[in-house]
């Protein structure tokens, strides 16, 4: 699926915050990821990246239905509010192109965190910025959240081996959080038939997460 592809001026705007992160970064975990080429300028989000909702939502579902994989619902609507608020990291190439994004949501009144929607756009797969993307948003999850659990459901290898470096451990759903609400998403899922049929128990998607109390040396 082609998206089409817009540009920003990054000049005389207030386009991202003012923690951003360049390439060069070190931050104290254990397994450094290695950073790479082309670079990248990523960031929290604001309201100001509201014009890139779309866009996300159409390159995620393309991902999707390309892998023949699941999907949990990410309305619009629901991606403007967590951009907005802060609460997503977004990637531009440096020539103001959108190229990618996740977010995070907090649960049990912030006993658990979800790193959820990890897109990069198919122009920049293969460059070392899905890894980039999600060490910033464990970051900015363990930032605002610093007590939380953090969870991971996902049936991507390559997140699983993200996931392990950031300290995260594969678990029984019975660890997750029992929000409704977060469950209620799965809704939208091609596998939904299949989780509902073994009561939340477990699904085709691996469930992992990282307890801040076991990874000491990652705080």
């Amino acid at each position: 699926m082609k998206t089409q592809q817009r540009t920003i001026d990054f000049a005389g705007k207030d386009f991202l915050l003012s923690e951003l992160f360049s390439t060069k970064t070190t931050l104290p975990i254990n397994k450094q990821m290695p950073e790479e080429r082309p670079d990248f300028t990523i960031g929290v989000t604001n309201e100001n990246h509201i014009l890139w909702v779309k866009e996300i939502c159409d390159v995620t579902l393309a991902s999707a239905l390309a892998r023949g994989t699941g999907i949990s619902g990410r309305s619009p609507e629901m991606l403007a509010e967590k951009i907005k608020k802060g609460e997503a990291i977004i990637a531009f190439a440096t020539d103001g192109q959108w190229a990618g994004f996740s977010f995070i949501s907090s649960w049990d009144n912030g006993q658990y965190v979800s790193n959820s929607g990890l897109i990069v756009a198919p122009q920049f797969r293969h460059t070392g910025l899905a890894k980039r993307i999600k060490r910033r948003i464990f970051e900015l999850s363990r930032q605002k959240y610093p007590d939380a659990k953090i969870f991971s459901l996902t049936t991507g290898l390559a997140v699983m081996k993200m996931n392990h470096e950031l300290g995260f451990e594969p678990v029984t759903y019975s660890e997750l959080t029992t929000d409704d609400v977060f469950w209620e998403n799965c809704k939208s899922c091609i596998n939904c038939p299949i989780l509902m049929s073994k009561e939340r128990k477990n699904c085709l998607c691996t469930a992992m997460i990282f307890t801040p109390e076991q990874n000491v040396s990652q705080i």
